[in-house]
């Protein structure tokens, strides 16, 4: 069936972020509640939103608001109804009643519930009604959130289900599992079970929140929040509901029930209105001391907090087999966790789920992990994990694998989507070659480059990978949750301590020829970002010669945050890219002056739309929705360009002095009204002699390689200023920029 209008009833967190990626994917929508003036304060939530729920604010258009007294018969025309209000059931069933009895024919009725069943949810419907009932969950916020749980059970018309699968994966873009009315569904059974896991197993090995963290974090494939700070920013309160309702719902003799079990300290916590980041705090607290923000972390034991304490585990990326081989407490803590979440998963096969992969892909999609229980197995190895593991009797799955001993066991990845994704065509590729910062992947006749560092900031070893493989066509891609922070200042830093800055000049030499190898390639180069795009990975980005964007990117040229100027090539294919507007053909001084506005204030976008009218992507770059389709998107870039003929190299006429002066004039005003300091000052006068040309006229004529030298001179210049050092040291140190 096709859907082409949808009504959402309820227009809090859920249903408003439900409406605005709707919006997104060009689909009329509904929004009721109590009052209308709610659903219009939910509308102006949506537009105002950080980060922006809408991908284009020109979207809101699409979303209509209206209240469930006056405006109901708005059901009678939705293909599709949605309800997201409060978790009560009662109200839940008043709503039922009057959408089953308003809607047309066929229509499908889902609850964006995270808690209830459908057997509880529909126990009013008739037979007929229960056919057309399932539960959408969707996880917050909706826009950058990939996974969608679509619930069913034995009442359902499955080629109904099936059917809004298709509509969820194709037009919202969305990871969307179909999976059985089981308690939790799939990504939160195993998601909240693993941070429960994590925290009483951090109680019961004595080890302080701030080392359970650092090993429930990024060592892992876990975001770096880690149990105790993810905790705090979900809200202690509401985790504590949470487990509460899997208590209620969960057989007495299920594995949750001992994690989910109250914990004193937590009780201590919420009584005070320590719930968390909203609150006063939570295990992490910011406290003031001689006007100083400190950071303080909470003693498990007696409650009482000190300043937190950074934990270096000396593993920068994601290492598994590393981490749980350390023979000291942090790779105890880390098997006894990464154990029992993979015992738990697999004891739950078939019942929430047949196809174990999908509960990988659960907790990819709807918790960010870099792989799910199953891949951590693979990892391991399965004669590794059983020399280790302790009983599992009942476990039906691992009793299986214990016998068969199968380490191929895993198969094919992503079983929910037919889409052809880099993560299902990845084990048919020759590995070409592995270095510290990236993979390249070699298939019949084209490469894939996927950086693989913190971040992945770029380093000597990205720039080898990416400049060898462009004796094909190339993609640059990955699936982790950046395209590329840029290049890796902590690695540029070390150079500078050492007073070693021959190496850096080097460095960016080699980034810059890099770069101009990408896009004079006698092969096509793809990069298909997602998630940060900055700097430097900007510059790999602007510089290959097609694109394909997810919706979910932030782009953009930051350098100047750092006290530094882009010298990868950035100033100058911005500069040429400007060049091409007829106003710039009118006036030599339009480009440059735009350019310098752009990068001096380090602008960024938070979408493809926004990107296209600061130039940091072109009209004909592929936008795509489902991040899943970015392969094939890439893949066909490539098959469309097998005459590829690389671009002429770029040349600019710039004013020089004068064109200088007039920016000049301008970092003063900013000056005298303190909009910058007086390093601010030396940054913007180094961009403007890049931008402006340097020592030349209008008469002049200067290649790409002499802007190249513009920028790294002035690049140069700047990195050995004690001023770009403090910045550059206090954002690596604390994630926030110094204005100095």
């Amino acid at each position: 069936m096709d859907i082409k209008k949808v009504v959402i009833i309820g227009s809090g967190t859920m249903g408003s972020g439900i409406a605005a990626h709707l919006c997104n994917a060009n689909v009329p929508v509904t929004l009721l509640d109590l009052k209308t003036e709610i659903s219009e304060k939910a509308r102006d939530r949506i537009y105002k939103s950080r980060p922006p729920l809408l991908i284009d604010k020109s979207k809101i258009e699409n979303i209509k608001v209206g209240n469930i007294n006056d405006n109901f018969d708005v059901v009678r025309e939705a293909d599709w109804i949605v309800e997201a209000v409060v978790e009560r059931i009662d109200i839940k069933h008043n709503i039922y009643e009057k959408i089953f009895k308003n809607r047309k024919d066929g229509a499908i009725v889902s609850s964006n519930t995270s808690s209830i069943p459908i057997k509880v949810l529909s126990e009013k419907l008739t037979n007929e009604e229960k056919k057309d009932f399932c539960i959408t969950h969707f996880f917050n916020p909706v826009r950058y959130m990939g996974l969608l749980e679509i619930v069913k059970n034995e009442n359902n018309d499955l080629n109904k289900i099936n059917s809004l699968k298709n509509f969820c994966e194709e037009e919202l873009g969305k990871g969307a599992i179909v999976c059985n009315d089981t308690p939790g569904f799939l990504g939160n059974r195993i998601g909240v079970y693993a941070m429960q896991v994590a925290m009483t197993e951090a109680f019961k090995m004595k080890l302080s929140i701030e080392e359970a963290d650092a090993v429930f974090g990024r060592p892992m494939g876990v975001p770096k929040t880690g149990v105790f700070g993810l905790y705090d920013l979900i809200g202690i309160d509401l985790m504590a509901d949470v487990l509460k309702s899997f208590i209620k719902e969960l057989p007495e003799n299920d594995p949750f029930q001992p994690v989910a079990k109250n914990i004193p300290l937590i009780n201590k916590l919420i009584e005070n209105g320590y719930t968390g980041r909203k609150g006063k705090g939570g295990f992490y607290r910011m406290n003031k001391e001689n006007n100083q923000k400190i950071l303080e972390a909470i003693n498990l034991d007696s409650g009482e907090y000190s300043p937190s304490k950074k934990i270096d585990l000396k593993i920068e990326i994601t290492d598994i087999n590393n981490l749980i081989s350390r023979k000291d407490k942090y790779g105890d803590y880390a098997w006894s966790v990464i154990s029992k979440i993979i015992k738990y998963a697999s004891s739950l096969v078939p019942g929430i789920t047949d196809k174990f992969n999908d509960i990988d892909e659960a907790m990819r999609l709807g918790f960010n992990w870099a792989m799910g229980p199953f891949e951590m197995l693979k990892e391991i190895g399965v004669k590794n994990f059983f020399e280790r593991v302790d009983e599992f009797e009942g476990n039906k799955f691992l009793e299986d694998l214990s016998k068969s001993k199968n380490e191929n066991f895993y198969g094919e990845r992503q079983l929910y989507t037919n889409i052809e994704t880099l993560g299902k065509i990845r084990p048919q590729a020759l590995k070409l070659e592995k270095n510290k910062s990236a993979i390249t992947h070699r298939f019949k006749d084209f490469n894939i480059v996927e950086f693989t560092t913190k971040a992945n900031a770029l380093d000597y070893d990205s720039m080898d990978a990416l400049k060898a493989a462009t004796d094909k066509p190339l993609i640059i891609m990955n699936e982790s949750m950046q395209f590329s922070a840029g290049v890796n200042l902590t690695y540029t830093m070390n150079f500078v301590d050492n007073r070693d800055l021959k190496s850096v000049e080097k460095f960016i030499k080699y980034f810059q020829d890099t770069c101009k190898e990408l896009k004079y390639s006698k092969y096509p180069v793809v990069s298909a970002p997602s998630g940060l795009t900055l700097g430097g990975g900007f510059e790999v980005l602007v510089q290959s010669n097609f694109v394909a964007s997810h919706t979910n990117i932030v782009i953009g040229l930051v350098e100047t945050i750092v006290g530094l100027i882009p010298a990868g090539g950035g100033c100058k294919e911005m500069l040429w890219r400007w060049s091409q507007t007829d106003e710039a053909k009118k006036d030599p001084d339009y480009a440059p002056l735009k350019v310098f506005d752009i990068i001096g204030y380090a602008k960024t976008a938070t979408s493809p739309v926004e990107a296209e009218p600061l130039k940091y992507l072109k009209p004909e770059d592929k936008k795509i929705m489902n991040r899943n389709s970015l392969f094939s998107a890439s893949k066909k870039l490539l098959d469309e360009n097998k005459n590829f003929i690389p671009p002429a190299q770029c040349k600019f006429k710039l004013s020089g002095k004068p064109l200088k002066e007039k920016m000049v004039k301008i970092l003063e005003k900013l000056y005298n009204e303190k909009v910058i300091l007086d390093h601010g000052m030396v940054v913007g006068i180094e961009l403007a002699n890049v931008l402006s040309g340097g020592d030349t006229t209008l008469d002049k004529t200067i290649s790409e390689d002499e802007f190249f030298k513009l920028e790294l001179d002035a690049f140069m210049r700047l990195i050995e200023n004690k001023k770009t050092q403090e910045r550059i040291k206090h954002t690596l140190a604390t994630g926030k920029p110094l204005v100095n």
